[in-house]
């Protein structure tokens, strides 16, 4: 496994994190609670200590499942989750969400997530989505009222616009941003990224494997069902799935080369660019968690990044 020290804390994190969002068992198609559990385990005896979940996913589910699998070794990983959309449950149909960052919600989201996890203090803790209800300064306010609490370690921020990462930073101080990024959403390059090296701040992209896209299993023909989120995510609707797939097609030439899948190589070329912290790969199950552990311990030569 390889290793990094996440900017601005004293923690030590596996570049390869394990996603937890499918543990949810929403959004993902069919997910075993067991195969979660079996995954989260093995993969902490292969090294991965940083483990990404989310108070929405499944509406607590997630971070349920994780606290389960991991036992006694929740209080020796690093565990991220994060708050900010709040939800109403509709009877026999899908939850609604909305995004809130209130500094009421802050506390309430808070004490139900050390619940669920079981832990006295979330090494990080992330708010989730921005709020443009909720001025910044006042979420920034009740999260640092619960880090002098003791009950939050570091705070990070997900899926924010540089200006709005720099008021959280300055109205903070932050660790860490998580934003999207892989071969095919690559729009953080020219903002994000920059921004972070310039404040000095982690980043942790999500989405290596463009929810799955960049494995290579997916062609034009491919069709999901409505509990599955790829049914609504835009590269894999028609109008770009076949520039993605020329991608993809790219991805598999350059994989063979070095005796990899085209997912390996996907997580390979986040993790070869000094600018990403860390990445957060989504996994069901054992079998997904040997295919992305053999992302680690190799390098992508020069001219095959850029070829990508």
């Amino acid at each position: 496994m390889e290793y990094v020290k996440l900017q601005n804390t004293d923690f030590t994190i596996s570049k390869l994190g394990f996603g937890c969002e499918p543990a949810g068992g929403t959004d993902w198609g069919k997910v075993d609670d067991r195969d979660s559990i079996a995954a989260i385990r093995e993969a902490v005896e292969q090294g991965i200590n940083f483990f990404d979940t989310a108070d929405v996913y499944g509406l607590g589910r997630s971070e349920r499942i994780l606290s389960e699998a991991l036992g006694s070794a929740r209080y020796d990983v690093v565990i991220a989750t994060k708050f900010g959309v709040g939800w109403r449950e509709v009877p026999g149909g899908r939850a609604k969400t909305f995004f809130d960052s209130s500094p009421k919600r802050v506390v309430e989201a808070l004490e139900a997530s050390l619940g669920r996890l079981r832990l006295d203090c979330i090494p990080l803790y992330y708010i989730h989505w921005p709020d443009p209800h909720t001025p910044i300064q006042d979420t920034m306010e009740a999260l640092n009222k619960c880090r002098r609490a003791g009950k939050i370690r570091a705070i990070g921020v997900s899926n924010f616009s540089p200006t709005q990462i720099r008021d959280a930073h300055e109205a903070g101080p932050i660790a860490c941003v998580q934003t999207s990024y892989n071969l095919i959403q690559r729009n953080a390059e020219s903002s994000i990224l920059p921004y972070c090296d310039e404040l000095r701040l982690g980043v942790i992209a999500y989405g290596p494997l463009a929810q799955g896209l960049l494995t290579g299993k997916y062609t034009a023909d491919s069709a999901f069902g409505s509990d599955d989120r790829r049914s609504r995510l835009v590269h894999f609707q028609q109008e770009t799935l076949a520039q993605n797939l020329a991608i993809v097609d790219r991805l598999k030439s350059i994989s063979q080369n070095y005796q990899k899948s085209p997912a390996q190589a996907a997580i390979r070329w986040i993790l070869d660019n000094p600018r990403i912290t860390a990445t957060i790969v989504g996994i069901k199950n054992p079998k997904q968690l040997q295919e992305n552990l053999a992302a680690v311990d190799w390098t992508l030569r020069l001219e095959d990044r850029e070829i990508l």
